[in-house]
């Protein structure tokens, strides 16, 4: 073989060798990405659309059928936490269930793990709970706390559902606004009340303190990167403060549910 053709063929090979892997490094979540954009508003989720949509449908069979470990880190990251929220959306949606998450698999006679043990979400042809992916899969793999903004478990009390998919490239930002949106604009979950030296904070704080540093002070500490300069800002970095968790909300953040509370 002549040397210039040897070096075409080469040339070739690795210019196919890196798209492969260029390939290889991202998912395609833009049907996921449409659905949300159209049915989620305010964090509040239109279950009846994503039931009826075939895109829906189709975008979990791509889940199904991808091994996310061909993928980049944050891009890993990013179709876990996106795999987490649609398998959630169709959990909902195969129970038909209207009022709340922890109705599912609920029994007065048997005492079962609820709807998070349910084996629904195939990935990669291995069929998980919801459990397994949060708590064996990212928690323990990935070590950011800021999966807990992001990661919804469809219930009012839960950190907004994004209405966007998450991507590897923008994975960072993403995270960060859910933090905002969660810390800063949802009093009802988390607040500051310097008069009384007192933070208000969402069970998720708590309950998952060791992601956060390790006690509810240190998960402070954590909260206070969102907020400017400032008295509220100080009081989270001091530690000196009451902890006061938050009534988690439990019903279903559907669209009719969030209709009917305001109506009340």
């Amino acid at each position: 073989m002549p040397v210039r053709t040897a070096r075409r063929l080469a040339a070739l090979a690795l210019v196919m060798t890196t798209a492969t892997v260029a390939r290889a490094q991202a998912f395609d979540h833009a049907p996921f990405d449409a659905l949300l954009r159209k049915h989620v508003v305010n964090g509040m989720v239109n279950y009846d659309a994503f039931k009826a949509a075939p895109e829906f449908g189709g975008y979990l069979k791509a889940l199904a059928a991808t091994d996310p470990a061909t993928l980049a880190r944050d891009e890993q990251l990013a179709f876990w936490i996106n795999a987490y929220n649609a398998y959630t959306i169709q959990l909902i949606i195969a129970h038909g269930e209207t009022e709340s998450i922890r109705n599912i698999n609920k029994t007065l006679f048997l005492k079962l793990k609820g709807p998070w043990a349910e084996p629904l979400a195939t990935v990669g042809g291995k069929a998980y709970t919801l459990d397994d992916i949060e708590h064996r899969i990212i928690r323990p793999t990935y070590k950011e706390p800021r999966i807990h903004f992001a990661l919804v478990c469809a219930a009012m009390g839960c950190p907004p559902l994004r209405s966007e998919a998450y991507t590897g490239a923008r994975l960072g930002a993403q995270l960060d606004d859910q933090g905002a949106q969660f810390i800063l604009k949802s009093p009802g979950k988390n607040r500051v009340d310097v008069a009384s030296r007192t933070l208000y904070h969402s069970m998720i704080f708590g309950y998952y303190k060791e992601d956060f540093g390790g006690s509810v002070k240190d998960a402070a500490k954590f909260m206070a990167r969102w907020y400017p300069d400032g008295p509220e800002k100080q009081l989270l970095l001091s530690g000196d403060f009451k902890a006061v968790q938050t009534e988690y909300d439990w019903t279903l953040n559907s669209q009719a549910n969030a209709k009917k509370l305001a109506q009340r």
